[in-house]
């Protein structure tokens, strides 16, 4: 097979996964992990990964394969997604990449430099959804986070230090990592690829699904899962203790009187809604040509997911 790819991005809770489902069962197509968390194994549910009974049903690459006590980083998933693209092209099989990380289809596509780019846009959204929250606590979260880079910025240097959280939480890899990596070519360049990027037109429509499956995810057994990692007391540094939910699940258990269990909830569905909103910030800046699907009309037409997924297949034709 040639060696083409489609590739699917979009915020959380956008539909993404179910599309690609979709779109692998008409192409014969192998999903493969394009999200930064749901490469950590031990957190299914609060990753939103697919189900074991999804992994069953079709084929999945890179999720949960990475231990979560492990540093991760966008380096590590190219290394691991080179290998496993060939191996889908040697049997003749189409790859669909899915995923939020938007740092992860840019690397792939484009490469990667020894620093993120992050536009005046993107760096605004996240200095405002981060207001409410003292320099000094900015401050202590990046030093366990990132100390090499904390030790370099000047106390009370807010700007610096939130741009340094952002590259962190964006890319999985500290500000001190990409300055040490090389520079790394396309693996994939974007012109053997049929992409989309899942953008709702009502944001609303999307927060609302984000509270709702979070509630799912709680009676799923997110909690307990929650719960499990904390048990193994890993590094507060360590990429996976980023995950929705965990930071405010660690202070309820040390500190009840802190954050009770409705606080958890709240906070979390906060933070969840602020990071999607960071997301498509991310899109809208950083991949402008990538052509836009409107999960909300497969809500409302039936038959619109069907056009979408022909749409795809046509354009893989033209590119055989």
């Amino acid at each position: 097979m040639t060696k083409r790819a489609v590739l699917i991005a979009g915020p959380t809770a956008s539909g993404k996964s179910g599309f690609a489902m979709a779109l692998a069962k008409q192409l014969g197509g192998v999903i493969v992990n394009a999200d930064s968390m749901q490469v950590y194994d031990g957190l299914r549910i609060l990753t939103a990964r697919p189900s074991e009974e999804d992994e069953q049903a079709l084929p999945h690459r890179l999720y949960g394969h990475v231990s979560s006590d492990t540093r991760y980083s966008v380096g590590g998933w190219l290394r691991d997604v080179s290998p496993t693209l060939q191996d889908i092209w040697d049997n003749k099989q189409l790859p669909i990449l899915v995923g939020g990380t938007g740092l992860y289809f840019k690397a792939l596509t484009e490469g990667i430099a020894e620093t993120p780019h992050i536009s005046e846009a993107e760096h605004a959204a996240f200095v405002a959804d981060h207001a409410d929250i003292d320099i000094q606590d900015l401050q202590e979260r990046l030093a366990r986070l990132d100390p090499v880079s904390a030790n370099k910025i000047e106390r009370n240097d807010r700007q610096r230090t939130l741009r340094a959280l952002m590259v962190l939480e964006q890319t999985g890899q500290s500000l001190s990592d990409w300055q040490r990596s090389a520079e790394q070519q396309a693996l994939l360049p974007l012109a053997q690829t049929v992409h989309r990027v899942l953008m709702p037109a009502d944001r609303s429509w999307l927060y609302a699904r984000i509270e709702k499956r979070f509630l799912a995810m709680l009676d799923d057994g997110g909690e307990a899962e929650a719960l499990n990692l904390l048990r193994k007391n890993l590094a507060t540094g360590l990429p996976v203790m980023n995950a929705i939910s965990l930071p405010h699940y660690a202070t309820h258990v040390n500190d009840p009187e802190t954050i009770d269990r409705a606080g958890v909830v709240e906070k979390s569905v906060r933070d969840t809604r602020r990071y999607a909103k960071r997301q498509m910030t991310w899109f809208r800046n950083q991949m402008k040509d990538w052509p836009r699907l409107d999960p909300m009309e497969w809500v409302n037409d039936s038959d619109k997911m069907l056009k979408d997924l022909q749409q795809i297949a046509q354009e893989l034709e033209k590119q055989a």
